[in-house]
């Protein structure tokens, strides 16, 4: 029966996997904490290859500027390798150091067989913990979640929910999708919808309050500013570069 379930959530995402962004898009953010500039951000979704299958490599890079490392350091990378054809993850990575906080670790999903391995990098003993744990079959990480969202009709007023697999529990999580609100960008002046992801815990930064991503209303759905609190205080991401992208450039 699971395995028959698995087969139709594949059948149904091959059926709506329209193009919706580019191979080799690339999003690059500036990170404000508060008035100051203090990082980069950069999201990409390229082709490449899991064991064999053709996958999109999804990837977010954050690293602060030279200057603010001296208050406050990060360096995170997030990536998933997700399924061109079923939009389901095979792997999810994700590496965080900021300021003296520091986290690895990896989910590895069977979908057909419904369970997952998350491994936990235990600094200390300098090893992985690893762990096998049931999830439901259609489960995304954290952040090709993003990118499925980015695939569904959204409308204001209501709601999308996603499976989430990621440090080692299940969630169903819940897009709002609040209102749409004219904002300037890079690519002028456009109607936005404001979504907002009701994560139980942590998103790809170790995030503690809500978190507001601001995407162009049209099919594409391209991220153009992102506001949340996380453990340092509260930033917001504003796209200022992007490539392979099919809107216009201002």
């Amino acid at each position: 029966m699971k395995k028959f379930l698995c087969l139709l959530l594949m059948l149904i995402a091959i059926a709506v996997n329209a193009e919706v962004f580019m191979d080799g898009e690339k999003l690059t953010f500036n990170v404000k904490y508060g008035f100051i500039s203090a990082a980069e951000a950069i999201l990409e979704a390229r082709t490449s290859v899991y064991q064999g299958t053709p996958v999109w490599h999804l990837s977010t890079n954050a690293q602060t500027y030279s200057f603010f490392d001296h208050f406050f350091r990060v360096q995170d990378r997030v990536e998933s390798w997700w399924d061109k054809e079923s939009l389901l993850p095979y792997k999810f990575s994700k590496n965080l150091q900021e300021g003296r906080y520091r986290q690895h670790r990896v989910h590895i999903y069977d979908h057909p067989g419904g369970r997952t391995t998350y491994q936990r990098w235990s600094f200390d003993e300098s090893r992985f913990n690893n762990i096998e744990m049931d999830m439901p079959i259609d489960s995304q990480d954290i952040l090709s979640a993003f990118y499925y969202v980015r695939h569904q009709d959204l409308q204001v007023g209501e709601s999308v929910f996603v499976n989430i697999t990621a440090d080692g529990r299940n969630m169903l999580t819940e897009v709002v999708v609040h209102r749409a609100e004219k904002v300037d960008t890079i690519f002028g002046k456009i109607e936005c919808l404001v979504i907002e992801p009701k994560l139980e815990g942590e998103s790809i930064f170790k995030q503690t309050g809500s978190i507001y991503i601001w995407i162009s209303n049209d099919q594409y759905k391209i991220p153009v500013k992102l506001s949340s609190k996380i453990s340092f205080g509260s930033f917001t991401a504003s796209l200022i570069s992007a490539e392979q992208v099919p809107l216009t450039l201002k």
